[in-house]
């Protein structure tokens, strides 16, 4: 019998001494793949236990991200900052070794705790506003989180000036020469102990304070707080329990933080679907110890590790899928942000939901369609081309009243305030919208499921041409698309998607498993959601011929 949901026992739990001992002590092979620095969508990420996050994969990519931003001409201050995992504070200390020995001005939490994810991304544009593109004064950043990773991994991810996601030819960059300088046995590597360190080595940010005062400049909260609504906001552990608490206080809004535990073996959660712990707020599984209290609250939120993903629940629908509230977010933030440019078109990627697609036609709005990843959308939010990006995945931001940009990364506390302004000002729930536009644009239903896949057929599905689909039919209805590169930016999207009036699916490679990633999705009901996903393996399998 499965355990999914259920609360983690003393077997699940990490033993946090050997996760961090093992950092210090195992050195990595880079001619094993697996030990390889390797950037994925979202930073460097690995556990030291399987020795792919150690201390030497931390210095080589610290000094190598110190060689990207000199040669970039990045000569600002660099911000720093980590989330509550175990690895986290070893590689933060690590990655301050390396940057102070190099000279770098290294700006870290003024209280020596933790630092999510937008609160790092709206630091560097703070710093960098009204600074020309070529201003070598210009601030980057660095953010030590594996996100909703279970707790025995470590993230490490590299934000530049434009404070978003590095893009691939950054990423790649950096990561072949971490490669190189593990190869070298860390040779080119400068560094300081931590330990010698001078106390005015490093400078001081307030992360929090910042964030939280400019919060009234994209959130409607005297809306929030005049009607009443009664948040119970659980950080899951992460980097946003701090930030949750200044909010209640400096705003005064009935803000109740349901578990402000903090533990890096996450033993108060419930656990995920394949019975491990992780800190994803769009899984029922993980989220079950909150949606058992949905009848206590009028919204209740959740955050990952670094507090860049989402997950509300409300007392009519429980925890809502990440599709329908970004559909319900576009749908009003489009109606209720008078000051927005007028032509700001609507970002989602191309494995998010058709419903967004209905919304986006029925407000007369430009959709922006672009491949997996938040990075497609940095440079819409910061010229204000894009006043929302979203991700199926419980991920993303929008532009302040004024129509400027707020953050370039992905804000999980934003868009659960966001759910508590629409409950607020429409007087319905985030999930009773949704329904009304379920019945105006038919039913979603929409699953990712995986699928084995060996390297040389993910590779194979990589490049694959709309060509090679030779089916003229999906699930009984006439194919109107077949994709290999985003119709929004005419980027590659890795994988291949086909479309139909009334449903889709998307194939891309799993950058980290053998298996391939199947999303799809149909408004016509379960039963015709898996003959799109049958079928859809048959295209997959004939696309890729005899490929083994």
């Amino acid at each position: 019998m499965s355990r999914a949901g259920q609360l983690a026992e003393a077997s699940d739990l990490i033993d946090i001494d050997e996760l961090i001992a093992a950092y210090y002590d195992l050195k990595p092979d880079v001619a094993i793949a697996a030990q390889r620095v390797a950037f994925g969508t979202s930073g460097h990420r690995g556990s030291s236990l399987s020795t792919s996050f150690n201390e030497d994969h931390i210095l080589a990519t610290t000094q190598a991200i110190v060689d990207y931003r000199t040669a970039a001409g990045i000569a600002g201050p660099l911000f720093l900052g980590r989330d509550t995992h175990g690895l986290s504070l070893p590689a933060e200390r690590s990655a301050v070794e390396v940057l102070v020995a190099n000279g770098i001005d290294v700006r870290v939490d003024s209280r020596d705790s933790w630092v999510p994810t937008p609160a790092l991304s709206h630091a560097i544009l703070t710093y960098n506003k009204d600074r020309e593109a070529a201003d070598p004064g210009r601030a980057d950043g660095i953010v030590v989180t594996p996100s909703h990773n279970p707790p025995r991994d470590g993230g490490f991810k590299y934000n530049p000036p434009h404070g978003g996601p590095a893009d691939t030819d950054a990423t790649s960059w950096i990561a072949d020469r971490a490669n190189e300088l593990i190869a070298s046995g860390l040779e080119g590597v400068k560094r300081t102990r931590f330990a010698d360190l001078d106390a005015d080595a490093l400078g001081s940010y307030d992360f929090r304070g910042v964030y939280v005062a400019d919060l009234e400049n994209i959130i409607d909260i005297e809306a929030i707080k005049k009607a009443g609504v009664r948040i119970g906001a659980d950080p899951l552990g992460g980097a946003s329990v701090e930030y949750w608490a200044l909010i209640a206080e400096v705003y005064g809004i009935d803000l109740t933080v349901v578990n402000p535990d903090v533990d890096p073996t996450w033993r108060f959660m419930t656990l995920d679907w394949d019975e491990k712990i992780r800190m994803d707020p769009s899984s029922p599984s993980a989220m079950a110890s909150l949606v058992a209290r949905r009848d206590e609250y009028d919204i209740l939120t959740g955050n990952d590790a670094d507090a860049d993903r989402h997950g509300i629940v409300t007392p009519d629908a429980g925890l809502m899928n990440p599709n329908h509230f970004l559909a319900v977010a576009i749908d009003y933030l489009f109606s209720h942000r008078e000051n927005w440019p007028a032509d700001a078109a609507i970002g989602k990627t191309l494995v998010s939901s058709m419903i967004i697609d209905r919304v986006a036609d029925s407000l007369g709005k430009t959709l922006l369609e672009v491949p997996v990843g938040f990075k497609w959308f940095v440079p819409g939010l910061l010229d204000g081309s894009v006043a929302f990006g979203g991700e199926e995945s419980a991920g993303a931001s929008f532009l302040r009243f004024d129509g400027s940009v707020w953050t370039t990364d992905k804000d999980g506390i934003l868009l659960c305030l966001l759910a508590a302004e629409i409950l607020a000002v429409t007087k319905k729930t985030p999930s009773a919208r949704y329904a009304e536009l379920e019945a105006e644009f038919g039913a979603s239903v929409y699953q990712r499921v995986d699928a084995p896949a060996s390297p040389a057929q993910k590779a194979a599905l990589a490049k694959l041409s709309p060509d090679a689909v030779t089916a003229t039919e999906l699930a009984g209805e006439e194919i109107i698309a077949k994709l290999s590169h985003a119709p929004g930016n005419g980027a590659a999207i890795g994988g291949l998607k086909v479309q139909t009036a009334h449903a889709w699916f998307a194939a891309r490679p799993s950058g980290t498993e053998d298996v391939y990633k199947l999303y799809a999705e149909s408004l016509r009901g379960e039963e015709h959601l898996r003959e799109v996903q049958e079928e859809a393996r048959s295209v997959v399998t004939e696309a890729l011929g005899d490929v083994s």
